[in-house]
């Protein structure tokens, strides 16, 4: 499974995404307001999930919106703290 699938996946089954289906999200869409809808809430489930699935820390906000701003910025963010 490549990155951005197994994000997908992880964000429909962890944050309960009933309606939704992996393979439903566009990469590019935005995961808070009026993308794929997530709030504050879910930004902290978020948070949890990349550190416990992937092992890596979000240090902060700022950090944390450049990384969630979509799958594609999220796939990213996570693919540059694995190399180092």
């Amino acid at each position: 499974m490549d990155l951005k699938t197994r994000i997908k996946s992880l964000i429909v089954e962890e944050l309960r995404l009933e309606d939704l289906r992996p393979e439903e999200i566009p990469d590019d869409i935005p995961l808070f307001g009026d993308g794929l809808g997530l709030d504050s809430l879910d930004a902290v489930e978020l948070v949890v999930l990349v550190q416990k699935h992937f092992g890596v820390k979000i240090k902060d906000m700022d950090e944390g919106r450049l990384a969630f701003q979509s799958i594609n910025a999220l796939e990213a963010f996570i693919s540059e703290r694995l190399k180092e």
